[in-house]
């Protein structure tokens, strides 16, 4: 295990820890390999129902650390494929996943980001793209998703500035769901996943896959594979489960005679 991350499961939530403070938490490749495999262990852990990503410091997170990177070999891995690896398994994670933003979260932090279901940040947290002020081209989404989450010209301006913006500029612009005080950040976070694994956990997979996958169909087809998804769901051990739980909380208190 790496020792720049830390892994915690707290009632079923399940926290990775960034524990590089003094390197504003940049993504080395043994973090992205330790963290790989620990979201493939959690995925198999019916215990853990919720993941929570958070960093250590006044970074959540700044990037890539490309000084640590070296050069490697013709034909090995490199670190761009170690952290595609990483955002493209966190984007269709079956479980939900949440953003506990304690600072600053630039160029591959902000990709984080990006590949996270909620976003909870500090007052303090800021977000900027910044691979412009390094004259480095983003590769995880900077330019490619950064858009569809932000207005058009806000993600132009993170882009070509590489300025970050406050917590509650992006809440504004809906990257950011909730801003809390920072000493609040973890029990927030933790709050909101066990309310989400108070859930069926097939149910929240289903609409995060269709959700996902919505904004590249027509609406058409988007409420088509909707349907669908119900159908299959319609037979599942989970919505009949729900359907009896829900049917004893509505029972009428029984006063007597």
């Amino acid at each position: 295990m790496s020792e720049s991350v830390s892994f915690e499961v707290k009632g079923q939530v399940g926290w990775i820890t960034l524990t590089r403070p003094k390197a504003m938490n940049a993504l080395s490749r043994d973090m992205l390999e330790a963290m790989t495999a620990r979201l493939h262990a959690w995925e198999a852990d019916t215990n853990v129902r919720v993941l929570a990503l958070t960093g250590t410091g006044p970074a959540f997170c700044a990037g890539a650390d490309l000084k640590a990177a070296g050069a490697p070999q013709p034909g090995d891995r490199d670190l761009l494929d170690t952290i595609v690896e990483f955002f493209d398994l966190l984007r269709v994670y079956p479980k939900p996943v949440i953003a506990a933003v304690n600072g600053l979260a630039l160029a591959g932090g902000l990709e984080t980001v990006l590949c996270c279901d909620l976003v909870i940040a500090a007052e303090s947290a800021r977000f900027g793209d910044a691979h412009s002020n390094f004259g480095v081209f983003p590769g995880g989404g900077g330019a490619a998703v950064l858009p569809r989450k932000v207005p058009e010209n806000v993600a132009k301006y993170m882009l070509f500035t590489g300025d970050s913006l406050p917590a509650q500029d992006m809440k504004a612009y809906g990257l950011v769901n909730e801003v809390v005080a920072d000493a609040e950040l973890q029990d927030r976070v933790q709050a909101i996943g066990n309310k989400l694994a108070e859930k069926s956990p097939l149910v929240l997979r289903r609409m995060k896959r269709v959700a996902n996958e919505s904004g590249d169909k027509s609406r058409a087809d988007a409420l088509r594979d909707e349907l669908l998804e119900l159908r299959n769901h319609q037979r599942s051990y989970d919505l009949a489960e729900g359907l009896r739980a829900f049917a004893e909380k509505r029972k009428p208190e029984f006063k007597g005679y």
